[in-house]
């Protein structure tokens, strides 16, 4: 039986291929009508089927994550802190992002010509852009709040760039369905339960095209923008480098730095013991790219080697494999101001607290699987008026950020685990591992 490439090296392929197919039609002066006409088409279907599922996976996702709080009464102390710490650390890992890609400006790496090309492409979305610029200066400073509210869920199902107001609505929902009666709850939560199994298994189906979507991107991408310049193909590259190395500069960051010391603040956990006990947990993660793949083995090391206990753990863990995704906020935030720049958008401090928001709140709803990121990063590029296509700038290295991204995403939950516990007194004096030296290595 012929072992199976693994997804991210096909991708890698894919990209590659995309690449060459690219270059190759450039360089011998074919005629691009071909690319444009049967390759692109490919990568528009893979855009066209993340868009599909993201108001379904958010709606899904989101009521189950809610209402699995279970009894608010009893767990509104350790639910109270697990939610307010998650969304502190999400929309503090999604304003890194934004400090960072302004400070390195990755996106203006590339060179006028290629930028003016790119600008072409998307030029009617851009004059719109301005326009609802210009709308959005007479609009009250409350206009956000009041956008937030649906004057139709089903009309605001139909559009992503409305996926605030679904967010909101699932929030409603899930907290609804904590209020009624167990026996009347039980079978709305176990029918979005399962379309959220649905919608992750349709992720799966879709993350199948992604080689060949990523081949069809980059391919028409090379020839859309080089022109009969092939120079500009690897100046592209070169910002895509320097995007990617943006991305993960902001990942190693929360996991040496910020994490560190919110452990450091609120527990006597020092954190070299704290990596070293989750250690196995990170490296699943890198591997699987999914959170809730992880979640397993990211309790069983919480509980057995740093000593959080089981009530704690089971309640933390899982609502933080649904709703916190602090690598995935991170990327968010510099891969959307990245796209703005490649397309020669300013983007305004209103539009990048937009993104902070729609990032965190958006975060809330996204699964944790591969490929779910992309999907809640184009809600985010919808939310400020930037081109959804634009994502083909960045899927190309998606694949591989997504595996580190995942690894801030596990070590954030089992960081919040263990501050939660710590301020309720359920944590030894050291850590269990200590205390075992089977387990120390």
């Amino acid at each position: 039986m012929k072992k199976r490439i693994p997804l991210h090296t096909q991708i890698i392929i894919g990209l590659v291929l995309g690449l060459m197919v690219g270059l190759g039609v450039v360089k011998l002066g074919i005629s691009p009508d071909f690319t444009l006409n049967y390759i692109k088409p490919v990568g528009t279907i893979f855009i066209n089927g993340l868009k599909m599922i993201a108001v379904p996976l958010v709606l899904a996702s989101l009521i189950v994550g809610v209402s699995n709080l279970g009894d608010i009464t009893k767990l509104s102390r350790i639910g109270g802190k697990t939610i307010l710490t998650y969304i502190f650390t999400t929309a503090l890992s999604v304003t890194i992002g934004l400090v960072i890609v302004n400070i390195f400006n990755p996106g203006k790496s590339l060179p006028t010509d290629t930028r003016d090309n790119l600008m072409s492409l998307y030029d009617e979305t851009a004059d719109s852009k301005s326009l609802q610029a210009e709308e959005l200066k007479q609009q009250s400073p409350l206009q956000p709040l009041v956008d937030m509210v649906p004057e139709n869920v089903f009309l605001a199902a139909t559009d992503n760039a409305s996926m605030l107001q679904v967010v909101f609505f699932a929030i409603i929902v899930g907290i609804a369905l904590i209020q009624i009666p167990k026996s009347k709850a039980e079978p709305v939560i176990a029918f979005f339960e399962g379309l959220n199994d649905v919608i992750i298994k349709i992720v799966g189906f879709i993350m199948i095209l992604a080689p060949y979507g990523v081949f069809a991107l980059m391919a028409s991408l090379i020839v859309e923008i080089t022109g009969d310049n092939p120079d500009s193909a690897l100046e592209l590259l070169l910002a895509l480098l320097k995007y990617s190395l943006v991305v993960l500069g902001g990942l190693f960051f929360m996991i040496l730095f910020i994490y560190p010391m919110i452990l450091k603040l609120f527990t006597k956990v020092r954190y070299l013991d704290f990596f070293k006990a989750i250690r196995p947990a990170q490296l699943l993660a890198f591997t699987t790219s999914s959170s809730s793949a992880t979640l397993p083995v990211t309790m069983k090391q919480v509980e057995e080697e740093i000593g959080v206990s089981e009530e704690v753990s089971s309640f933390v863990l899982p609502l933080g494999a649904t709703i916190n995704m602090d690598g995935t906020s991170l990327y968010q935030g510099v891969a959307a101001v990245f796209i703005a720049q490649a397309l020669g958008m300013d983007l305004t401090l209103s539009q990048q607290l937009l993104i902070v928001m729609t990032a965190t709140l958006a975060s809330i709803g996204t699964a944790g699987v591969p490929g779910a990121g992309i999907i809640m990063l184009i809600i985010v590029l919808e939310s400020i008026g930037v081109p959804a296509a634009g994502i083909a700038l960045i899927l190309a290295p998606d694949r591989i950020l997504d595996m580190f991204r995942t690894i801030v995403n596990v070590t954030g939950d089992a960081m919040v685990c263990t501050v939660v516990a710590s301020t309720e007194g359920e944590l030894p004096e050291g850590l269990v591992r200590k205390a075992n030296p089977l387990t120390a290595s």
